[in-house]
């Protein structure tokens, strides 16, 4: 079984840079969703709502991201 820590090796033998790639996706996911849920506030959405729904797509871009799904 894969673990999460698990590190792949390229084709020259070297360890792939994962955790690079996470933070990367983390904040380019959360900009995403930032973006919209901001539009949302200013149509009149909870704030509250439009923050839950940014660490959600965030979290689902990592999950994603971690298990090769995009």
């Amino acid at each position: 079984m894969v673990g999460f820590c698990h590190r792949s090796r390229g084709k020259n033998g070297s360890l792939d840079n994962t955790d690079r790639d996470l933070a990367t996706a983390a904040v380019t996911a959360a900009l995403g969703a930032g973006v919209v849920t901001s539009f949302a506030v200013s149509r009149g959405q909870n704030p509250l709502v439009a923050l839950a729904i940014t660490v959600f797509a965030a979290g689902v871009a990592l999950i994603c991201d971690r298990f090769g799904l995009i």
